[in-house]
């Protein structure tokens, strides 16, 4: 009896102690998390490095680590950190679409393209793979894959700007002038904001590359002239 008793202390203190080391990553999480609000991005990273050391298996504090570094533009560690993230969980969506992501910004779009389709796959109604392969496509001149991404990524969130003038620059590079005003118009019935051509800088945020924002500028001057 006293064997068992021995056990069951061991069992109880060893459970207890994972709990406290859980409980702690989850602290320093929710610590990058206000530091990366805040661009605090150094101490974001510190406190997520401190949360994937804590609780290596957790899949929310290394993406969130990985995530946090592509915002910090130290995009080859951030790639390095998500792709860690497909050993514990191939099937993590947010994984992919933060990979995608940074493999697209990275110039990295044959990968970019990879794991976006994965992400649709796992989940035919998540529109950030759609909106970011539409993207990708653009950049790659394949431009009729390109708009049948926009299309589903403006049909899955139809109040979201972005994807109608993903839309839109894909029909300008095709050479279909007349849908791309259509479009891009949509655009402008969903947030007044596109109507200014500075304000399509920002796009840089959404993924758009420069010769991208380019593009939708040339768009928005034939659309409003």
């Amino acid at each position: 009896m006293r064997i068992f008793s021995v056990l069951f202390s061991l069992t109880f203190v060893i459970g207890t102690a994972g709990a406290a080391i859980a409980q702690s990553a989850a602290d320093y999480r929710q610590r990058g998390i206000q530091y990366r609000a805040q661009e605090q991005f150094p101490q974001a990273i510190a406190a997520f490095q401190k949360a994937v050391e804590l609780d290596e298996k957790n899949l929310a504090g290394r993406i969130g680590l990985g995530w946090t570094l592509h915002l910090a533009n130290r995009r080859q560690e951030a790639i390095e950190t998500l792709q860690s993230a497909i050993l514990y969980n191939p099937f993590n969506i947010e994984t992919f679409n933060a990979l995608g992501i940074a493999y697209m910004v990275n110039g990295d779009l044959t990968h970019a393209v990879a794991a976006h389709t994965w992400a649709t796959m796992l989940d035919p109604k998540n529109e950030i793979p759609y909106y970011n392969l539409s993207l990708s496509y653009e950049r790659l001149a394949m431009y009729d894959w390109s708009i049948e991404c926009a299309k589903r990524a403006a049909e899955l969130e139809p109040n979201n700007p972005h994807p109608w003038v993903a839309l839109a620059i894909a029909y300008q590079g095709q050479g279909d002038r007349t849908s791309a005003q259509q479009i891009y118009q949509q655009a402008i019935n969903v947030d007044g904001r596109y109507r200014d051509r500075n304000f399509l800088n920002y796009l840089s945020e959404a993924g758009f590359s420069p010769e991208q924002i380019k593009t939708a500028q040339q768009v928005l001057a034939i659309t409003t002239q």
